[in-house]
């Protein structure tokens, strides 16, 4: 075989780990794509060895996982092959197709933010701003506190009455709290109803499913963990009370047409029928999460546009949780004006992972401006402590998806077509701008 040196990048991939072949005697690159992407799998494969959240899932061949296993890289060896990674990606050209471009600009955007990870594994510490650009492809606009004040002034003509906004904010709320023994006939409706409207206007296998669970004691309110296989295990927290509208948001958010929505399309399309191994891992810690959170969160509206949310929580949901349901409309009002206050939680996370205030003073911003109880308060800190600027990717996300998908003014028909190519392909969020 010819000596490699002709071929310094190739020579760099090849010392990580990757291969070349021989042809007729010449040395020949053998689907260079193809040798990243397996590259790529198993760095992050081996950055989970040290980073116990950062694979959220992983459906490819078993021996690989076994095989960096049994000799996990140090950080220091797979910040080198992610670097040599990226400088053989670089180096080659780009396919014609637009599904092919794509892949390139996705390759090399994980690469780099799974650098970042390492980078940040080793005791590098970036600004939050800094760390989601890294490893999110974006960053989160900054709001003063009048941005939120207006918005609560406005939650103020909505709940008259006596006493601080927040309490009765929460009080209100807690009108529609879903009784504990409730919960799972509420929430088996609503996975339901997101489902057949999801399949209406997009085709999933039909074998895909997942398994509901109801859990405690965790960071965050719902999760979806795709097992391959076009199966999911989505858990609910139960630990706090959970509100009517969580109902949908989650059977969405966390299903259809969601993260198991989203999962299910990418290994079906990209990985069964393309063969592009990348998509049979997901690292939390990735541009891949801003659009997997945001196209999660604006697929509520997707599923249930205009007036058809609050007709289907009072017709079927209200009643089934002991609701009464004309109290819903009202309810989805305040409910709308208070998303307003999402990005009061992005402040938060900033001031308090820069350390310009402490735990206690975040929660404290997170109860006057994101009219947080204290129990969801304290939540969201575990979250910030846990995930970091990840944050961002649920407000950010959907807008981002939200004006990729309506621009030009586009009938709903195009835009469960945008949904659908965006939730089966390797789009990248700054290719969302």
């Amino acid at each position: 075989m010819r000596s490699t040196r002709r071929f310094p990048r190739v020579a760099a991939l090849t010392a990580a780990g990757l291969s070349i072949a021989a042809c007729g005697g010449v040395a020949v690159e053998v689907d260079v794509m193809g040798t990243i992407a397996r590259e790529y799998v198993e760095l992050v494969l081996a950055v989970g060895e040290h980073d116990d959240g950062y694979v959220d899932a992983y459906y490819g061949p078993a021996e690989w996982r076994e095989a960096i296993r049994e000799a996990v890289p140090p950080l220091d060896q797979i910040e080198r092959r992610a670097a040599a990674a990226i400088d053989t990606l670089a180096s080659t050209p780009h396919p014609a197709d637009e599904l092919g471009a794509l892949r390139h600009e996705y390759l090399g955007r994980q690469l780099e933010a799974l650098a970042a990870r390492v980078a940040m594994l080793e005791g590098e510490v970036f600004d939050f701003d800094t760390e989601s650009r890294l490893l999110y492809d974006a960053e989160a606009p900054h709001h003063e506190e009048a941005y939120f004040a207006e918005r609560i002034a406005a939650l103020e003509s909505l709940l008259p009455g006596e006493g601080p906004i927040l309490d009765r904010y929460n009080a209100y709320r807690d009108r529609f709290l879903i009784p504990a023994d409730r919960l799972d006939v509420v929430f088996q409706a609503a996975i339901d109803e997101c489902r057949r409207r999801t399949l209406e206007h997009l085709e999933l296998p039909a074998d895909e499913s997942f398994r509901l669970e109801y859990v405690t004691d965790k960071p965050w309110s719902g999760y979806n963990w795709f097992q391959g296989g076009h199966e999911s295990l989505i858990q609910v927290n139960a630990e706090l009370p959970v509100q009517l509208d969580r109902a949908v948001d989650l059977a969405c958010h966390e299903g259809y047409p969601g993260h198991h929505t989203y999962n299910v399309l990418l290994e079906w399309r990209l990985v069964e029928e393309r063969g592009w191994v990348e998509y049979s891992v997901y690292p939390l810690y990735s541009p891949q999460s801003l659009v997997a959170e945001g196209s999660a969160n604006y697929g509520i509206e997707m599923a249930f546009p205009g007036e058809e949310r609050v007709r289907f929580e009072r017709e079927v949901l209200a009643p089934l949780a002991g609701i009464e349901p004309e109290t819903v409309a009202g309810y989805s009002a305040v409910r709308e004006v208070a998303d307003g206050l999402s990005y009061a939680g992005n402040e938060a996370a900033r001031r308090y992972l820069n350390g310009e205030i402490d735990a206690a003073e975040a929660a404290k911003w997170l109860e006057r401006f994101a009219l947080s109880s204290p129990e969801r308060a304290a939540q969201r800190i575990r979250f910030f402590d846990t995930y970091r600027s990840y944050v961002i990717n649920y407000n950010l996300g959907k807008d981002l998806v939200r004006a990729w998908i309506e621009r030009g003014d586009p009938t709903p028909a195009e835009r469960w077509e945008r949904f659908t190519a965006l939730l089966s392909s390797p789009r990248l969020p700054s290719g969302l701008r």
